[in-house]
């Protein structure tokens, strides 16, 4: 997992993939992080991508220039506040519009995650988690 976390935060943004009834919706988003060894992202509990994305299937996927990451999954909402402060303090422009106690603030982590990393030059590599 902590090749798969160091990747994305290389790449910088990455797309998460969701489903809304029949339509596909795909997203920018730039928040990874690990804790208590999950990989978590963040978002509000407002947006559509939430509701979307909260005990779903999804996929994320990133490209830094050589290989290309697709990361399959199901999002879990972690209510707690420990993971959302966790979350905060390694992303802290994300504080003007997000705290740990408020409860708009979501940090979701991948239960049940396939990650395979590929490129044209080298056979693709399967780490789950």
């Amino acid at each position: 997992m902590e090749k798969i976390y160091e990747f994305i935060k290389k790449c910088g943004t990455y797309y998460l993939a969701t489903v809304d009834g029949d339509q596909a919706r795909v997203r920018p988003f730039g928040t990874i992080d690990i804790f208590e060894g999950k990989l978590y992202i963040q978002t509000g509990k407002g947006k559509d991508v939430f509701r979307q994305a909260n005990g779903a299937k999804v996929e994320l996927c990133c490209f830094d220039g050589e290989q290309w990451l697709r990361l399959a999954g199901t999002l879990v909402d972690d209510d707690r506040v420990e993971p959302k402060k966790h979350m905060l303090d390694n992303y802290p422009m994300l504080r003007r519009m997000y705290d740990e106690n408020d409860p708009n603030t979501a940090v979701l982590y991948f239960k049940d995650a396939v990650a395979t990393l590929a490129s044209f030059t080298a056979p693709p590599e399967v780490i789950e988690f």
